[in-house]
């Protein structure tokens, strides 16, 4: 069963292909995601990895937690389940936001 590694830490000059590479030397890659920014489209920083075996995946967490990469120490852990987002929102109802006197 496929496992799915959040690799975080990461430089902004990773590209998916290093990440395969890197992760590759601990099995089976198949799919490999770095997350951009969706209006610069430049890397946030993080990833995810899915490797074809759980056994896989906790070897590529052992090799790669910690590991410095680019001047960064990565983080690496099994990536949890993504949470379901509520409806649209964000920010705050009435006048302003900011503190100070209110008129």
């Amino acid at each position: 069963m496929a496992a799915k590694l959040y690799i975080g830490n990461l430089s902004f000059n990773s590209t998916e292909q290093d990440l395969e590479e890197m992760c590759g030397k601990f099995g089976t890659v198949q799919s490999v995601k770095i997350i951009e920014d969706r209006e610069t489209g430049r890397s946030r920083g993080f990833a995810f990895v899915e490797m074809s075996s759980n056994e896989e995946a906790q070897n590529a967490i052992s090799g790669l937690n910690g590991k410095e990469i680019d001047g960064r120490s990565l983080t690496v852990n099994e990536a949890k389940p993504q949470e379901e987002r509520g409806g649209g929102g964000g920010g705050r109802g009435g006048y302003g936001g900011g503190g100070g006197s209110r008129w």
